[in-house]
Order: C-alpha cells, then structure tokens, then sequence
C-alpha cells in the first residue's frame, strides 16, 4: 500500500489544544469492526461494551518532563535538550538545539546549577550523548527543571504537568504519553474492575519516532523506530486466563498493542519478557492477541493509522475518520477516543 492512501483532511480547529475536563467526559466513537456500524458516546460510556471475563490491559509508562533549557558554560549560548533515551545512571542520548551549539566537549548548566551536562558523543544521526551532573535522585532533578514534551501541533502551555500522564502512570522513561489512556479516571477504572474485568499493566517507553513520519511512497519499506517493552509475569498470566475462559482483550493504546501483539509475534505465546521492539503493523498484519481496542485519532499518514487499519479494515478506518471529520471530534493527543471492537 501507498503512504497516500493513509491520508486524511483534517481542519485545523479540530486538532485539541487542552485536554478535556474531567478526563472521561471526551467523546468515544465506537466501531464494530465486522460491520463497520458506528456509535457516538462519551468515554465514559465504554462500561457498556465490557463483559465479565474480559481484560483491560494498560501501558502504565510515565512521561519524562524531558525537554530542558539551559545555557553553554564558555558562551552563554542558549540550549535545549531533549532526553531521549537512559544509557546509563547519568548518561543520556539526547537531541539537542541549535545542534553546533552542542559538541563534544561542550559543558552546559541548568536549573541555576542544579544540573550539568558535558556532550561525549555525537551520533551518526545527529543526536548526542550527554552525562549530566547532579545530586540526589536524578528524575527529582528533572522534574525541577524540565517540561513536558509536547508534540509538535499543541501549541498552548500545558499548566498542569499531570494532564500528559495518565492516572497509572508508574514507570519512569517515556519521551511522549500514551494518550489512548489520558480518558481513563480512578472511578471509572474502579467501576470497570467491579464489573468483573481484570486489569493488567505492561510497559513501552514512548519515544520520540512515534512522530516521525513516514517517508516511504511504499509503506513496506518504512523502518520503525525501536522502543523499550516490559511484559510482566503477573499481565501474562491475566491475558492467558481471560483468553483460556473466552473473554476478551482489550489493549489501550497503540503502544499497549505493540507490546501485545510484539511478544505474541517474538515468543509465539503470551508470557513474561523484557526488549526491545520495531514492529511495524499494517494492512494484512495477522493480531495474536488482542481482541479490542482503545485508541485516539492519529496523524495522516501515521504508522499509528495504519496499525489501526490494519485491526478493523482500511475501509473501516478511513469511513471512521470521515464521519469523526464531520461530527467535529476532537484530534490527536489531547482530543476524543476510539474504541474498535
């Protein structure tokens, strides 16, 4: 298939600046993907769709306040930084601008002295590698000074950090959240737990290429970007259970899929396992685990629109996003949901 054939007009005003409040009052259209039937409800609403014995599976990453600024000891320059990647306790891949701000050698500071960086390595690519300098708890540290990474189309400021993470968010290390569970509150998590629904949490850090866009006329021949996974002992056992008893699973998120359908695909099972994944899922893609799933509206053109085409149909899909265009949804990080059952 053609990256055109991914494309979508979106207006402008439909792309969300702030995120909705409360969280679960965002609209949800809901798919039957053997169908292709419709439904427009709140995201609140998505209790109706669960049944007992089914399982939600969540990606409890956390977002790093990754984005910096800072200035160059010998000049004074202003930099910025943005941490992409952990190497070590104080080491980082990072992407820096302006770029010849930032060589090998160069020492900056932040925070007013809090935090110190020294570049050891520029990558082939153009990112660099920095160890930072710092006391105590490095995260304490950064989120002192940094802010959250918003992508690129939100423009407003974001005055409470805690809105680009979602409720559960736990696991330190992502560079974007997983906004499909930006919906979700403790209440309705609560409720659908009292309907007999098992949850379970697995963990991608997001990095940045999840915005990189797809460069490729002939979208087989994209290369993924590569991100880091953890499927815990105790989310294996609950999926395996759901699935022996003939229920379902639902994956929030296009990363929680990725994980999902990456340990399936690398394993040939459902079980404990800790790497890292480039899974790349298109049309003609075959899932081996997931049965349902949560998602927002994605870029044209997207390799996020594309997994999700390649769960309920192209057809489906590209129907989807018409009608959404039309009912004036709300798009991309901080806008409505999709549920496709």
């Amino acid at each position: 298939m053609k990256r055109s054939d991914f494309y979508y007009d979106l207006p402008k005003e439909l792309i969300a600046q702030t995120p909705a409040e409360p969280r679960d009052s965002s609209r949800l259209l809901v798919m039957d993907k053997k169908t292709g039937a419709i439904t427009h409800r709140i995201f609140r609403d998505i209790t109706e769709y669960f049944k007992p014995g089914d399982c939600l599976i969540l990606n409890n990453t956390k977002v790093l306040p990754a984005r910096m600024y800072g200035t160059r000891d010998d000049t004074g320059a202003v930099v910025e930084f943005l941490l992409l990647n952990q190497k070590s306790f104080d080491t980082w891949e990072v992407i820096t601008g302006p770029g010849k701000k930032a060589r090998v050698g160069h020492k900056f500071t932040f925070g007013g002295g809090i935090l110190t960086a020294e570049i050891t390595e520029v990558l082939p690519d153009g990112n660099r590698i920095a160890r930072f300098g710092f006391e105590g708890n490095f995260f304490d540290v950064i989120d002192r000074v940094g802010e959250m990474p918003l992508p690129h189309y939100i423009t407003e400021k974001l005055e409470d950090k805690s809105r680009y993470q979602t409720v559960y968010a736990k696991e330190e290390g992502s560079a974007a959240a997983p906004t499909a569970g930006l919906h979700f509150t403790p209440e309705l998590l609560e409720k659908i737990k009292n309907m007999g629904v098992e949850t379970g949490f697995v963990t991608l850090h997001v990095g940045l290429g999840t915005f990189r866009p797809v460069k490729a006329d002939n979208i087989e021949e994209h290369h993924m970007h590569s991100e880091h996974y953890h499927l815990p002992a105790e989310t294996a056992e609950i999926i395996n259970r759901t699935k022996a008893n003939g229920g379902r699973v639902f994956a929030v998120g296009t990363t929680c899929c990725r994980t999902l359908e990456s340990v399936a695909a690398f394993k040939g099972k459902i079980c404990e396992d800790d790497g890292w994944t480039s899974i790349f899922i298109y049309p003609g893609f075959e899932f081996k685990c997931i049965d349902c799933l949560v998602t927002n509206f994605h870029l044209p053109e997207s390799t996020l629109i594309m997994l999700v085409s390649a769960f309920c149909g192209y057809e489906n899909t590209m129907n989807a996003y018409k009608i959404a265009v039309e009912e004036k949804y709300r798009f991309f990080s901080f806008g409505d949901a999709c549920l496709f059952l």
